[in-house]
Formats: structure tokens, sequence, C-alpha cells
């Protein structure tokens, strides 16, 4: 390992390769897999729809047999859902209802709003055309067709999608086994007397959160103090069937700081230094076969560094294709001129004129600008925004999952 900054990009695509996508398949009950990844692309093996159905409440018929509006029709059969009618006589209507099979003979279905049921009978009072509120059989997914591609995270719709055509289970990759621990003799845990120089450990549980919002199996070791014996022992016990070792804190070069020497000392370390604001110091590297990524200390340092590293990292251990998040081209409502030299992700909000405005305090310790904030602001490195321009936002929704 050198001391050299590796711009935003070259630790990025560095990091990417490094990881090691899990390979282990399981199946789990379709009911529980949204969240995890596909193992397998899943094609149907069903027409949807299985049958030609009505696309809504009314009366299927002939068209045909409906020159002009006003035409009566006797009623001769009625089809709920779930049950399958006779052929349709010629001359005749039969009562439907959505999703109901079409009964042979039929190719048209007027909606019972521009129908009057008479006795016997029903008044058809619009001309219908052939085809008309027909759903086809296999109009929305053909047998055979790819329905989910391999190494996409399910969504609640992607397993609606497979248990419409009957995909009871799924294969999914294991959840990545993730573990994390602080480091600082200064923190202290929520609910216990704050010392004089003690700081509450929002990390621990920042971290933990967004660990389990993508997915991962997460063991948390706690607060380590601020020595090396214990940092490598610690490092030693978390390396234990884990995929990855996630710290937050002791990754610079103080005298206090024992992360990266205990790495160095019971592994290696790989790179430590990225030109990006917050976030300067992160490092990455190994210990006995876990991946190894150290985040800086402070909060929104954390955040932001998780969001723009350990996130695609994750991802792509799990075995999702793109993990690159979405990105919005909005209009700056604020001014930035002071560029860095570094590339700078900005606390901000979309606003309701179309426009993005930033939080006053862009302080490394602020962590309130996260929760005001519902996405960053992507900066390049020296560069200077005016108010008007348009600049590269990326929201929460698509970088927190």
């Amino acid at each position: 390992m050198n001391g050299t900054m590796l711009s935003f990009d070259e630790a990025y695509e560095k990091l990417l390769g490094f990881a090691r996508p899990v390979r282990e398949i399981e199946q789990v009950d379709t009911m529980f897999a949204a969240g995890r990844v596909l193992a397998v692309a899943q094609f149907s093996t069903i027409d949807q729809p299985p049958m030609d159905n009505s696309g809504m409440d009314g009366y299927a018929l002939r068209a045909a047999d409906v020159p002009v509006a006003g035409t009566r029709l006797p009623v001769s059969q009625r089809i709920p859902a779930g049950s399958v009618g006779h052929e349709l006589a010629p001359g005749t209507a039969a009562r439907i209802f959505t999703g109901a099979p079409l009964p042979q003979g039929a190719d048209a279905v007027v909606m019972q709003e521009l129908c009057e049921h008479d006795g016997a009978e029903v008044i058809i009072n619009t001309v219908p055309r052939s085809g008309e509120a027909v759903r086809r059989m296999g109009e929305d997914i053909a047998r055979g067709e790819l329905i989910l591609p391999a190494g996409e995270r399910l969504t609640p719709q992607a397993v609606a999608l497979a248990a419409s055509v009957g995909l009871a289970q799924l294969p999914v990759l294991r959840r990545v086994k993730v573990a994390m621990f602080s480091t600082g003799s200064e923190l202290v845990m929520p609910g216990e007397p704050l010392p004089p120089g003690g700081i509450y450990n929002s990390n621990r549980y920042m971290l933990r959160s967004l660990l389990v919002g993508l997915g991962c199996e997460v063991e948390d070791f706690g607060i380590v103090p601020d020595r090396l014996d214990a940092t490598r022992e610690v490092l030693r016990r978390a390396a234990q069937g884990h995929d990855l070792i996630l710290t937050s804190g002791g990754v610079s070069v103080g005298e206090e700081d024992h992360v990266k020497p205990a790495v160095e000392a019971e592994g290696s370390l790989d790179m430590w230094k990225i030109a990006m604001k917050p976030g300067k110091p992160l490092a990455y590297g190994h210990v006995a076969g876990a991946a190894f990524i150290g985040l800086p200390g402070n909060p929104v340092s954390s955040f932001v560094t998780f969001l723009m590293m350990v996130r695609p990292f994750l991802l792509a251990t799990q075995g999702v294709r793109e993990v690159a998040p979405a990105a919005l081209a909005l209009r700056a409502d604020f001014d930035w001129p002071r560029p860095d030299r570094r590339r700078e992700f900005l606390r901000a909000r979309m606003n309701s004129q179309g426009g993005v405005e930033l939080f006053d305090n862009q302080g490394s310790a602020a962590l309130n600008s996260t929760v005001w904030a519902n996405g960053l602001v992507d900066i390049p490195a020296a560069t200077s925004v005016r108010r008007g321009e348009s600049v590269r936002f990326l929201p929460y929704g698509d970088l927190l999952h």
C-alpha cells in the first residue's frame, strides 16, 4: 500500500474490482424473497393471462350482434371470475365479471355502465368493437418468456410477477455477512451517562441500519477501545465467517488511530486515501479472507462514504449486476463558488420547484444535514456551481437500497 491519493473514480473502480460475488444459492419461498438477489433467471411456465378473459364487469357478446346502439340481447348465462361458461349462442349476451374466461363465440365485452338490464334482456347502448375489453391469452407474458433476469434485487412487484406465473420458490444468492465495530475510547452508547470528552456512538446505529437496509446479515462487535492489541483481537474474530469487516474511525494517521496498523498486522491494506469530500480517510484491505473497509469516524463522512463506496461494493458482492445509483440532472438553486480539489458530495434537497438546494452547514460532523436532505449533489473536483446551472443529484431513494 502507498500513500498516494486516488481520485474518486480510480478508488471506485478499484473497490469494485476487489468485490467477490457470493456463489451459494438458497431456495426461498417467493412470499419472502423481496430484497434478495435472484441467482438464476426465471422464465414463465404459463401464458399470462392463461386464457382470454374479461377486462371488466359487463356483458360478453359477439360484436356483430350489436349493429346499432340500443340493441337488445337475451342474457343466456352468467360467468363470475373463477368459473367457465359454455359456448355463447348467437344473438345472446353473457353477464360476465372481471377476470372471468371469455365464453367461446364471444369476441367483445361491453362495460356494464354502457348497458341497461331489462328483465331477461340487456340493452347495449354502444356499438362495440371486436376485441373490446378482452384480455387475450399471453398478452402480458408468453409461455417461456424471460420474466426476471439474474443479478437483480427482487422488488415487491418482482415477487408478485413470479407468483402470477405460479413460482412458489425462487433461487437467490445467500445474504452477505458483515461484521462491524466502532473504534474510539470516547464513544458512549445512548442511554448511558455522557462523561467529559465523550460522544454518543451514532455511527453504530447508522451503519447497522444501512447494512440491514441492503439485505446483509450483520454481526455487531461493539465499541473497541483505542488500543492496537484490542483492535487486532477483534479483527481476528470479525474475520471468521464474514465476507466483509466494516469499521468506523481509526483509519487516519493520528497516534490514536489503530485500525490502519492493525489491519496491516493481521492482513493487508490496499488503499486508504481518496480524493472525495467528505470521506478522505477510507481504507480497504483483507483480514484472513474477509474484505475490510474502514470508514472515517465523522458521522457525515461515514454516511457519505458508505453510500458512495461501500454500497456499490456490497451490491457487487451480493451479485447485483447494476450497482451505480440513478442520477437526476436538476437546476441548482444555490451558488457553490469554492471549488475543492476533491470530488464533493453535498447534502441537498430537491424542492417543489424542480430545483435542488443545499443545507447551510456542509461540515462533516453536521449529521442533521443528512436528515434534512433527500439526496446528494455530486460536484466534480475543481468545479464551482452558479445558481441556475444543471447539477447531478443522487436521490436517497436510489442510495439506501
